[in-house]
C-alpha cells in the first residue's frame, strides 16, 4: 500500500534574508532611505533585499547589519537566511581558545572586591561572581541558587531577594524598563519570556512616582544584618568582540552608594578573610 506525502509538512527553513532585515530595520525606527543613507546604496536596493527581488552580497548584508546594529548571533542568522556562511563564531567560555576572556573577566570581578560584581550571559544567567556577591544571598531559596542561576529572576522573585529590597517598588521599575528595552533590542524571546515571568511576581501595591528618588540613579538598596546597603551598578561589555560569546558577556559592578555601605561591605569581607 502506497501512502501519500501530499500533506506532509515540509521542513521549515529559514525565514528570507528580506523579510529578517526589514524587521530589524522596522526595529531600529528606520526608513529604507534613511537605512540606504547610512549603508551608502540605493532605496531601491533596499526595498529589492527586502523584497527578495535582489540578493544581498556578503560585504553588502555585513553593511546593513553593522548599520542597524545587529547583534552578533543574529548577523548569523542573516547570513545563514541568504545562504551565506556564518562570520562569527560561538565558543563556550571553557573552550582554551577562550582563557584570555576569563581571566580578564576573574581579574575584574577579584578587582573589585569588597564590593560585588559578577559576569552574566546575554539572558542574564550567572556566569561568574566575586566572593562579596555571597554574604547578600543569605536566606534566598535555594531553588533560585541552583545553576543556571538567573540573575533577575533572583532579583525580583519573592523567595529571592525581592523581600529585603528597601526600594522594591524603584528597582523592580528600573529591572523591567531595561529588560524590556532589551527585548525589543535584540528581537530575543527569551528575554521578552523573561520580562513577563518577573512582572508577574507579587509585588507591593506602589509606582516608581510613588517613591522619592534620592540620587541620579536608581540604587539597589538591601536590607542586611548590618543595616541597608545602597548601591549604584554599572555595566561593562568587552569592546569589538569576534565571538557570540563574548559579545554577549557582561560585568554588573556594583558600588557602595554612600560612605556607610562602603564602610559595611570593607567590613565584611574583613571578617570573611
Amino acid at each position: 500500500m502506497e501512502t501519500s506525502h501530499a500533506s506532509r509538512p515540509m521542513p521549515a527553513g529559514p525565514p528570507p534574508v528580506g523579510h529578517l532585515l526589514r524587521d530589524w530595520r522596522r526595529r531600529r525606527h528606520l526608513t529604507q532611505l534613511e537605512l540606504a543613507e547610512l549603508a551608502d546604496t540605493s532605496t531601491r536596493h533596499v526595498s529589492f533585499i527586502e523584497t527578495g527581488r535582489s540578493l544581498p552580497s556578503r560585504t553588502m548584508l555585513m553593511r546593513l547589519a553593522d548599520r542597524l546594529d545587529v547583534p552578533l548571533r543574529e548577523r548569523n542568522a542573516l547570513m545563514a537566511s541568504a545562504g551565506l556562511a556564518a562570520v562569527y563564531r560561538e565558543r563556550p567560555l571553557d573552550d582554551p581558545a577562550m582563557a584570555t576572556v576569563r581571566t580578564a573577566v576573574e581579574l575584574v570581578l577579584a578587582g573589585h572586591e569588597p564590593y560585588p560584581a559578577l559576569a552574566v550571559d546575554r539572558h542574564w544567567t550567572m556566569l561568574a561572581a566575586n566572593r562579596a556577591i555571597a554574604p547578600l544571598l543569605a536566606g534566598i531559596a535555594p531553588a533560585l541558587l541552583a545553576p543556571p542561576v538567573n540573575v533577575l529572576r533572583l532579583s525580583l522573585h519573592p523567595d529571592g531577594l525581592a523581600p529585603r529590597i528597601a526600594n522594591l517598588g524603584q528597582w523592580r521599575a528600573h529591572i523591567l524598563l531595561r529588560l524590556r528595552h532589551q527585548a525589543a533590542a535584540t528581537g530575543d524571546p527569551v528575554l521578552q519570556s523573561l520580562h513577563d515571568e518577573i512582572a508577574a511576581y507579587p509585588h507591593p501595591d506602589v509606582s516608581i512616582g510613588d517613591e522619592p528618588l534620592a540620587s541620579v540613579v536608581v540604587p539597589l538598596q538591601l536590607r542586611t544584618p548590618a543595616g541597608v546597603l545602597s548601591f549604584v551598578s554599572t555595566t561593562t561589555v568587552f569592546g569589538t568582540p569576534m565571538d557570540i560569546t563574548v559579545s554577549e558577556l557582561a560585568i554588573e559592578s556594583f558600588f557602595p552608594a554612600d560612605a556607610a555601605t562602603g564602610a559595611a561591605l570593607r567590613a565584611m569581607a574583613e571578617a570573611g578573610a
